[in-house]
């Protein structure tokens, strides 16, 4: 599997999420729990394994992909701090989603092909072994509260990221 297989697999998972939070009904609250930690845990595993691996491959689709990811963390705590009965709970569904539709199709338009062509087949399988596992240990930590007690942002990842590339 490369490692772009296994991001348009949790991509898929998302949009079918979102879907179900769309219908709303008595799911609700344990499928935006399931969204959450599931973009939680890929934009971790992109930041922390997936971009800088690539980088070089195409650094200013890597650093607008980061830049997504923070707007999309705060897009998404504000989403879990609404009640869903709220009446804001549904526009910041709709902009939470169009945030990650607009992301996903970036990456697999643009970046994906790219990355797909680069990597050699040893080292994607060496991706996905890492992701699949931090992807793992990410889903198995309480990943709300670590979102809202001090984990670092997607924006605080990307400046630290940056300057590990620039030394």
């Amino acid at each position: 599997m490369m490692a772009t297989d296994l991001l348009k697999k949790q991509h898929r998972k998302a949009e079918e999420l979102f879907k179900k939070l769309e219908k709303g009904g008595r799911m609700t609250a344990g499928t935006l729990d399931d969204l959450a930690t599931d973009l939680i845990a890929h934009m971790a595993i992109e930041n922390e394994i997936f971009y800088p691996a690539v980088r070089s491959v195409q650094p200013d689709l890597i650093a607008e992909a980061i830049e997504e990811h923070a707007v999309a963390e705060f897009e998404l705590k504000r989403l879990i701090a609404t009640n869903p009965k709220d009446k804001a709970f549904a526009p910041r569904l709709k902009v939470l989603q169009e945030l990650i539709e607009h992301h996903v199709e970036e990456e697999e338009r643009d970046l994906f092909p790219k990355i797909e062509k680069a990597l050699g087949g040893a080292r994607s399988t060496e991706l996905v072994a890492a992701m699949q596992q931090r992807f793992k240990e990410i889903k198995a930590d309480d990943t709300l509260s670590l979102l809202f007690k001090g984990a670092k942002s997607a924006d605080e990842r990307s400046r630290a990221a940056d300057l590990a590339t620039a030394t």
